[in-house]
């Protein structure tokens, strides 16, 4: 098997076992990785429309649609007004920032549990190339 061949095999290998973690973690927060996606996007990068959510996640706007109208009815997420009063910007509640707070904890327990052994000097390049993969990818 080539080289490149192995990398993506256990990229595959790697990304179910952890989304399934991640959700059970998740789940201790009555929470989905699609909802946790958008409180991350939210707390790290401020307001963001529904159409800039949806190109984060790589999914269409209907999914995105979806998940913003659950968090909203729980109080975690709400709409204020843009530039451009027909665009729908989105924003953390006071209830999900404390709600992103502490799931976070959680969160890096779980990533720094996975991550033992791993060098913070592995974890940047592994981060680079995963990057340029998505850049590519993009093009």
């Amino acid at each position: 098997m080539k080289t490149y061949q192995k990398f993506f095999q256990q990229l595959l290998l790697l990304y179910r076992p952890f989304e399934n973690r991640l959700n059970l973690e998740l789940a201790k927060h009555d929470l989905y990785r699609a909802q946790w996606s958008v409180l991350h996007y939210l707390s790290n990068y401020g307001t963001a429309t529904l159409v800039e959510l949806a190109g984060y996640q790589g999914v269409e706007k209907p999914t995105v649609t979806r998940t913003i109208s659950k968090l909203e009815e729980l109080n975690y997420v709400e709409q204020v007004a843009g530039k451009d009063k027909r665009e729908k910007r989105m924003q953390l509640t006071e209830e999900g920032k404390k709600l992103y707070a502490k799931v976070r904890i959680t969160i890096d327990e779980y990533e720094l549990d996975i991550l033992k052994g791993i060098s913070e000097e592995e974890q940047l390049a592994c981060i680079r190339v995963m990057e340029d993969i998505r850049k590519n990818i993009r093009e």
